[in-house]
């Protein structure tokens, strides 16, 4: 078989699951299945700014920070946020699936990392620690959640005073959320705009929650 007919094939199965995935998401509130964490496993190369790298970067964050990464997925960004938070830090690697964890658990331990913990729940749950965190990020999740506002108000009470959510949203996600959307949620929950980076079909949104 030639690397053309390959490629072609690959690119087939892409496509394919995108659109199951995109066609089902229409209808319920889907996360991405851990049995696509491969679609969403990588940076999109023609995508700048929603590399983990630069959403790391937009985050302004300090060794010692405790950072959850909500709807962690596969750890994209998990594992660049364990690395700049530092051994004395920590990162909550949240998500509903346990697939999805155990792909974070497996590259926490491959790059002898100890700084991360899991927790399996659905945000709005109840499940974080009031005023415990510095950092709290979205990437491509806010609009898979069905109770957004209930998700909104946990977060802005797990979060420390002068602590900042990171929500980034790309046109490529099944569940996009525009800027104005998120601008209206966010701040009709008492978050504060800090800072935008992007553009309207690809962008990060920091919002800072009031001293």
């Amino acid at each position: 078989m030639s690397t053309l007919m390959v490629l072609f094939i690959i690119l087939t199965i892409v496509m394919l699951s995108m659109l199951i995935w995109r066609t089902c998401s229409n209808y319920y509130k889907l996360p991405c299945p851990s049995w696509l964490a491969w679609m969403v496993e990588h940076d999109n190369p023609f995508n700048t700014v929603t590399r983990a790298t630069t959403i790391v970067n937009h985050l302004d964050i300090n060794v010692g920070m405790t950072v959850v990464d909500i709807g962690c997925g596969p750890g994209r960004i998990t594992i660049p946020l364990a690395q700049r938070v530092g051994p004395s830090g920590t990162v909550v690697a949240m998500d509903i699936q346990a697939g999805m964890l155990d792909k974070v658990k497996e590259k926490a331990r491959t790059a002898h990392m100890n700084n991360i913990t899991f927790l399996q729940a659905g945000i709005g749950k109840g499940k974080l620690k009031p005023n415990h965190f510095d950092r709290a990020l979205f990437v491509s999740v806010l609009g898979e959640i069905p109770n957004r506002q209930t998700a909104l108000k946990e977060i802005f009470n797990a979060l420390k005073p002068g602590g900042m959510l990171s929500i980034t949203e790309t046109i490529f996600d099944p569940h996009f959320k525009s800027r104005n959307s998120v601008l209206k949620l966010a701040m009709e929950t008492g978050f504060k705009e800090k800072q935008f980076f992007g553009n309207r079909l690809a962008y990060t949104l920091n919002f800072e929650k009031p001293i």
